[in-house]
């Protein structure tokens, strides 16, 4: 009995059958969970490793365990994971709370702000230190996020900084050359002085990219000290007369002008 052989037909569907399987991107459970905006990566890995998770049925302690979005079943405590419907806000962040969703010193976080209300999980868009204050923007769609905070396509941020001298135009200027500080190059895109008083000063200062506590940073290389920093700007979207620890949903043009969905 003679065996045949396959066509050649067949042979090329199986060759594309297999190269279609070997570009299948597989990514962690915590990732996967957290791409959904289901909850923070952190907080996906905590409630895999207690169990908490099942893919296709089983349940997965490991929270590197690969998936394939999309075409795994992924359950949490037993309910069907699904993406949360896309939520983009701004608040005004109030002194003296971190930008973080727990803080293992036991500090008030911005989350206070939102307690009570029927909100989905959100994460911050970039942080604010506790010192600071001003716009914060939060959201449930990583995507969105991402091309907020990307150094070479995101919006840039504007500041008031109140700062414990009188300015001169050469401080100005070295401030938009800027000055390597523990191996980073800090500079400000725009420095204005908006107002000046006897012994101090409010400067606005316009960053293409924010760096961990760029602007303090930045001003402490020069011997210059910051007594209030407040956000008043991402790109288009102004502060204005939104109050202390109160937030607004953003409307559809202020999100797309934000971060536009087919780049900038």
């Amino acid at each position: 009995m003679t065996s045949r052989r396959p066509s050649s037909r067949s042979a090329s569907r199986g060759v594309r059958s297999r190269a279609a399987s070997a570009q299948v991107t597989r990514h962690g459970l915590a990732r996967v969970l957290s791409k959904q905006g289901v909850c923070s990566r952190s907080e996906a890995a905590r409630w895999i490793v207690e169990g908490r998770v099942s893919v296709d049925g089983r349940i997965v302690r490991d929270p590197e365990f690969p998936v394939v979005a999309g075409r795994a079943v992924i359950r949490v405590d037993g309910q069907a994971s699904a993406a949360p419907e896309r939520c983009y806000l701004m608040l005004n962040k109030p002194r003296g709370l971190v930008t973080t969703v727990r803080d293992e010193q036991g500090r008030d976080t911005v989350y206070r702000c939102l307690d009570g209300t029927a909100l989905p999980w959100l994460a911050p868009v970039g942080r604010l230190d506790k010192a600071s204050e001003g716009l914060l923007l939060f959201t449930n769609d990583p995507e969105w996020a991402a091309r907020i905070t990307d150094p070479a396509t995101g919006p840039d941020k504007t500041y008031h900084v109140q700062i414990d001298r009188l300015p001169d135009d050469g401080l100005l200027q070295l401030l938009k050359t800027g000055v390597c500080v523990d191996g980073e190059h800090l500079s400000a895109r725009d420095v204005r002085v908006l107002r000046s008083g006897e012994r101090n000063a409010w400067l606005e200062i316009v960053l293409e990219e924010g760096r961990n506590r760029q602007i303090r940073r930045l001003l402490a290389a020069f011997d210059v000290g910051v007594l209030r920093l407040v956000r008043v700007a991402v790109g288009t979207l102004a502060l204005g007369e939104l109050g202390k620890g109160a937030w607004r949903m953003l409307e559809a043009h202020e999100r797309e002008a934000l971060a536009p969905t087919t780049g900038r």
